[in-house]
This record gives structure tokens, sequence and C-alpha cells, in this order.
């Protein structure tokens, strides 16, 4: 898709048009400078001849904070009226195809290239307001009740902790010590907290762990929101918190809370508690214990974000919401083809970093 034609497309659709996540911006890379990096992120699907007709979703990157930027998004061999959408509640973007009933596979590749940098918790300011779209954060959602044995977990774990910096890091303690990765959890997870709390299986992968940082949170009163996406390169932390070039199965799912003095703190205790787990360190090693301080409030840039949706619609709407877009996704007929399951869904993903010329 040439920039003109994204130009001519957000110009023809109100909902892209009304999309204040993902902006059209020149196509050259930002240079790399200042701790910037720019990666070009690659899907490649190979959907098999299907007797009816489907539609496809992909997750895409949007412009975060001030540490991600979308310079460019193209794709090929997509059907007319394939199109880039937003859905109308969390602006998450995503690519959408409706593939007609074929004979023969249908290929599709799409590519994205972000820019990324290091996230670190800003300086602390003038208290900031609850505006509307923080306090949107605070609701709970079908996977993430914030009453229950949520409501009464947090409580428990707050007691007489002051100030939502220090109850944050009381939450997110708890995870640490509570949670653990269960490496045979399928794909990462689904977050169904009040049911890891009622059973008293805290096992699971980052979308079991941050959401369960994350619920308890908001039933705290702290907006929080996860934010799905995909590492991209290796880790400067350890080996097992990076990946590159085929990154099929490198989905990452991370944290953040607001902070009414530093504003959203981004944290990541279910990558603590991977590192445990594949670089078979106790939680009490000092390079775990340097790790677990340095994920509260730190990002490592190694991975592009695409979305905070959870409990949503897609855009346009599947049969039914999904839990989280992190994954590609399709539907045809009555069939579901499930991303956590790369195999058998035919796709590659791939990364590639656009190192600075000269």
């Amino acid at each position: 898709m040439k920039r003109r034609d994204f130009m001519r497309l957000a110009a023809a659709s109100p909902l892209l048009a009304g999309a204040p996540a993902l902006q059209a911006a020149p196509s050259t890379p930002t240079p790399q400078a200042d701790g910037w990096r720019t990666f070009e992120l690659r899907y490649d699907v190979d959907i098999p001849a299907q007797s009816g007709a489907g539609r496809m979703w992909l997750p895409l990157p949007s412009d975060a904070g001030d540490f991600q930027t979308v310079h460019a998004l193209n794709w090929a061999g997509a059907p007319a009226g394939a199109a880039l959408n937003w859905d109308p509640v969390y602006q998450a973007a995503m690519f959408s195809a409706a593939l007609p009933a074929s004979a023969s596979p249908h290929r599709i590749s799409v590519t994205a290239v972000v820019s990324t940098h290091d996230r670190t918790r800003g300086a602390a300011g003038p208290l900031r307001p609850l505006t509307a779209d923080v306090a949107r954060y605070l609701a709970p959602t079908p996977h993430m009740p914030t009453d229950g044995i949520v409501a009464t977990t947090s409580a428990k774990i707050i007691k007489d902790i002051q100030g939502p910096d220090a109850q944050a890091r009381a939450i997110y303690d708890w995870v640490v010590d509570n949670a653990f990765r269960n490496p045979k959890t399928r794909g990462c997870g689904l977050g169904d907290i009040k049911f890891m709390l009622e059973s008293g299986d805290l096992g699971g992968k980052c979308a079991d762990i941050n959401s369960l940082f994350v619920g308890l949170a908001r039933a705290a009163g702290l907006p929080a929101r996860e934010m799905y996406g995909v590492r991209v390169a290796a880790s400067k932390q350890f080996k097992s918190l990076g990946k590159a070039d085929d990154i099929s199965k490198a989905q990452h799912c991370r944290a953040e809370y607001f902070s009414p003095r530093h504003g959203w703190v981004g944290v990541d205790p279910a990558d603590v508690r991977k590192a445990v787990l594949e670089e078979n360190l106790p939680l009490t090693d000092a390079r775990i214990v340097a790790l677990r301080e340095r994920l509260f409030g730190y990002w490592e840039m190694n991975w592009v974000g695409f979305n905070t949706a959870r409990d949503f619609a897609l855009a346009p709407p599947a049969r039914a919401p999904l839990p989280y877009l992190m994954y590609p996704y399709a539907e045809f007929g009555d069939g579901v083809l499930d991303g956590r399951e790369p195999d058998h869904f035919n796709f590659r993903i791939s990364s590639r970093e656009r190192l600075q010329a000269g």
C-alpha cells in the first residue's frame, strides 16, 4: 500500500479518519540516534484453500507514547476491500481482509516499519487529573473482573499502604512472588484472573500473569492495562527475553498502570517469572533481583506494541469478541484459524532491524 493510498483510505473512512493511534507518516525511518532503533515487521500468511468465504485479521503496531513510532504499513496479495481498521473502543489497529471461497491458497504479506526507544518511568511532576481516557482502564472486563475474589485479594495486598505508586509496587511484588510461568500454557494464556484466584492456580504465561497485575490494580482503584505485542530483537537483559528473525511464536504482552505523578508507568512481572523459569534461576539470585527492580518502571523495547484492547470486538466484527488481539485470527464458516497455533494457520512473522545508513 502506497502512502497516498493510506491517505485516501483514511480520508474515505470515518473509522480510519477518527483513529488517533496510528497516523500516516513518511516512510523514512527515524535515524538510529539517542537510543532509537527501527524494525521491519512482516507477516507472510498462507491460508489453505477453503470451501467457503471468510475473513482474516492481523494485529498491527500503533504509535505509543514517546517510545514507539510507526512509519509505514504496506501489503501485497490482499483481495479488493482489504483495509486498515480500528475498533471504536480501544482504537486497536488491525489489517482485515474478506477472503472469498477459493480452490487455491490465499497468500498475503503485510509489512510495518516501526521505531522504538527503551521506556523508563518519567520524572515526577505535578499531579495529573484522572481524565476519561485514563479512567476507562478502571473498568472490569469479562476475563478481568474487579469484584469478588479479585477485590478481596487486592485489598489484602494493599492493606494500609498509601499512595498509588506504593500500592502498584505492592501488587507487582505480590504477583512476582505468587505467580509462576507455566510452559504448557497455550499461546500466551487467556488472562482469566477470576479462575486463577479461585482455583489457586496462578501459573500461566504473560497474558495471565500481567493481567493478574492489571486486574488487581484496577480493583484497588489504579487505572491499569495490558499492551499486547511481539518481541523483535535479542535482549540485553536475558537471552530468554528476546527473539529476532522468525518471531511467529514471540508474542508477549506487558502491563502498565497510571501514576498521578509519573503518568503511565510500564511494568512486566511476567518477564521476571519467564527469566526465573527459562534461565533456571531462583527469585533470590542477584540477577533476578536486579531484573525485578528494573522491570517496575522499565520496558526494553526489543519489542513492538500493538494495542491495549481487552475482551473486545474486532473491526469488522468477528462472530464473538476476542479476549485480546495479539495473534493472527481468521474465520471460515464455523471454523476458526487460531494464531496461537502457527503450524496449523500457516503464517510466519519475521523481524529485521534497519541499521542506520553510513
